[in-house]
């Protein structure tokens, strides 16, 4: 199988790429710099494009059975106008060039797995929530509104089309965890904004599994949650945390403070969340390899367990 990804050197952009070039698939990847991204990943062929302001080039879809679109903006970042219109123009205006490319082909790919965000479902307090439930209010439920909306245009060609509206990405060396480990290990971690705040995450080597598995599977369509079935407060998790990493976790991050750093309305995004579950997920036949916290986080960092 030959997969074109978008977004290929993030986070979970280069761990499906790793992925599916080590089950034997060809990997395309698009990047504003093909030349640093191959020689950061060189077994990746590589297209140039500017998601805003063009189509992909059709050469990179040649052959191409299935697309992955990554591709956005930093969303952990303070809120100005400007950032947020960086912020929703890259996924909203990317996935629109993106589409009208795969609606031009002749051979057009089979599926195309477009990444959302459970931020689509807003603050939702201890409220469980799943595939089935309306959007929230508020920028960061507007954006991957918008980015799904997008992406669905690709139907109308005959194409596949699996949302996937992902939740925390755990992975210690990027990302949300690395940015926690320096002041856990330090022992000055704990919970944040008090706390009670619901934390749906996932390991990443599920982000990767339920991707590949919306690939390959053509009975899987339309949204899926991709969290692990046990989503925690952000107490549970820093205590969690302390424990795999055999340090207290009791010293507070009062919600002011996210807010002189990211601003009123980005801090929303650390100081609210959703009890999100995978249920169309598991109901569609993934199981998940990580579906405890405590055991992912050792995985991650391979911490032996205590006791």
């Amino acid at each position: 199988m030959r997969a074109l990804i978008t977004g290929a050197s993030g986070l979970i952009g280069s761990a499906i790429c790793d992925s599916l070039l080590a089950r034997g698939d060809e990997v395309v990847g698009l990047s504003r710099d093909p030349e640093r991204a191959g020689a950061a990943n060189p077994k990746v062929r590589w297209h140039s494009w500017e998601p805003l302001m063009e189509r992909p080039p059709a050469e990179a879809f040649d052959e191409v059975d299935a697309v992955v679109n990554l591709v956005g903006e930093p969303i952990n970042q303070r809120w100005s106008a400007a950032a947020k219109e960086r912020i929703m123009e890259s996924r909203r205006t990317a996935t629109r060039n993106l589409v009208q490319a795969i609606t031009t082909l002749e051979r057009k790919p089979a599926v195309l797995v477009s990444q959302s965000a459970i931020g689509y479902y807003g603050d939702r307090g201890e409220e469980l929530v799943d595939e089935s439930d309306a959007p929230g209010s508020g920028f960061a439920a507007e954006v991957p509104l918008q980015w799904e909306l997008a992406a669905t245009e690709v139907e109308g060609a005959g194409v596949r089309l699996v949302l996937v509206r992902t939740g925390l990405v755990l992975d210690a060396g990027d990302g949300l965890l690395k940015q926690m480990l320096t002041p856990f290990k330090l022992g000055v971690g704990g919970p944040i904004a008090g706390g009670d705040q619901y934390m749906s995450w996932i390991h990443i080597d599920d982000e990767v599994g339920v991707i590949l598995w919306a690939i390959d599977n053509t009975g899987v369509s339309g949204v899926i949650n991709a969290t692990a079935p046990n989503p925690v407060t952000n107490r549970a998790f820093s205590k969690t945390l302390g424990r795999v990493l055999r340090r207290p976790a009791v010293v507070p991050v009062p919600g002011f403070a996210l807010s002189a750093m990211f601003g009123g309305e980005a801090a929303e995004t650390f100081t609210g969340g959703a009890r999100v579950m995978p249920r169309r997920t598991e109901d569609l036949g993934y199981s998940f390899r990580h579906p405890e916290l405590e055991e992912a986080l050792r995985d991650l960092l391979r911490s032996p367990a205590s006791g």
